[in-house]
């Protein structure tokens, strides 16, 4: 039961209140059951208060001093908590369902049971909360800091991850089901027994938050299936920086790529020598996704230091490698052919000579060495 002089003085005005809390410092408000609905609370300073089992549904505490205040199984649905400050607050199994906690500090806050469902929590500071448990579906966790947050158990489905700050953060036996996660940041996060399944599915889990939706949407899609097994088994990569003079073999090589009676799919990765961004990665995704990889040695420096990552990183792609006439091989070459799917540099002496023999001196030997591709 909340002292009465305690709720009546609130009830007076945010001035007055912080007046008396400013001269009452060893006073600890108690306003435990309080009924708060709908309050004009904004800039109130309510830290280290007692609110436990207190009824704030609606009530506008933007900008309010909340720091270790009690608020567990605190009615706080629908409340506006924007930039209020929250920091080692006890809020256990409190209800904060469709609250707005935009910018708002809960760094190192209680928050286990908490009912966060629906709530908009972007750009708020969640580091190292207590969110063992809670419920947080549908909730906007965009840009969220949730660095060593303990999110144990909690149900994610349907919430909204983007750029959200996850590194060192607690994610296990967590719900994912319908979770969008978007250039999250995982490093250092411990990530197991994540449920890609709502309730009353047989359960599916998995040790990867940003593996889980692609999986799902695999399992789900027959259509997205068939897309991918086309990708797999269809995919060409043609590697080079192709100048002016090089562009009609590469146009014809890929026409011919694509009228070929296994209707590959070439993909071309002509890239910018004078970029600074980096292009190794983005090398090594599509090599995996293909079948086999083509690249033109004729002018090596254009190649060689993708072609040593692929062999290095991807050795299960087979490499076709391609030169014009006697123009020299890079010095790499002879790490290249070490590995047992980097076949032999076929030497032509002209485009038609190349697309004459496409069939028999290219596209046969490397296909002996394709992998089969499970999807």
């Amino acid at each position: 039961m909340a002292n009465k002089d305690h709720l009546t003085l609130l009830q007076s005005g945010v001035k007055r209140w912080n007046d008396w809390r400013e001269t009452h410092r060893d006073v600890l408000p108690d306003l435990i059951g309080a009924t708060l609905v709908n309050a004009e609370l904004m800039g109130a300073d309510l830290s280290e208060a007692d609110l436990r089992q207190a009824h704030l549904f609606g009530a506008n505490l933007r900008t309010a001093r909340l720091n270790g205040a009690y608020l567990n199984v605190a009615n706080l649905r629908t409340a506006h908590l924007e930039l209020a400050d929250l920091r080692g607050a006890h809020l256990i199994w409190a209800q904060l369902n469709m609250a707005h906690l935009g910018g708002a500090h809960l760094s190192g806050a209680d928050l286990r049971g908490a009912d966060l469902a629906g709530a908009d929590l972007r750009a708020a500071d969640l580091s190292e909360a207590n969110l063992d448990g809670a419920f947080l579906q549908g909730a906007d966790l965009s840009g969220t800091d949730l660095r060593g947050a303990n999110l144990s158990g909690a149900d994610l489905s349907e919430a909204r991850l983007v750029r959200t700050h996850l590194d060192g953060t607690i994610l296990e036996g967590c719900i994912i089901y319908g979770i969008s996660a978007w250039d999250v940041h995982l490093d250092e996060a411990r990530q197991t027994n994540l449920r890609i399944t709502p309730k009353g599915e047989p359960e599916i889990t998995v040790d990867n938050l940003e593996v889980a939706q692609f999986l799902y949407m695999l399992l789900q899609n027959q259509k997205l299936r068939a897309v991918l097994d086309t990708i797999a088994s269809k995919v060409v990569l043609i590697l080079g920086r192709f100048s002016a003079e090089r562009k009609p073999a590469l146009d014809a090589l890929r026409a011919a790529l694509r009228s070929h009676p296994n209707g590959y799919i070439p993909v071309l990765f002509d890239f910018d020598p004078q970029t600074q961004k980096p292009i190794l990665d983005t090398v090594k995704t599509l090599a995996n996704l293909s079948r086999f990889v083509i690249a033109d040695l004729t002018d090596p420096n254009m190649v060689r230091s993708e072609l040593t990552y692929i062999t290095a990183n991807v050795p299960s792609v087979p490499v076709r490698s391609l030169i014009e006439g006697d123009a020299a091989l890079p010095t790499e070459y002879a790490t290249w052919e070490r590995y047992q799917t980097f076949l032999p540099v076929y030497r032509y002496a002209s485009l038609q000579e190349l697309l004459a023999s496409l069939d028999d001196a290219v596209i046969a030997p490397v296909e002996q060495l394709v992998r089969p591709h499970a999807l």
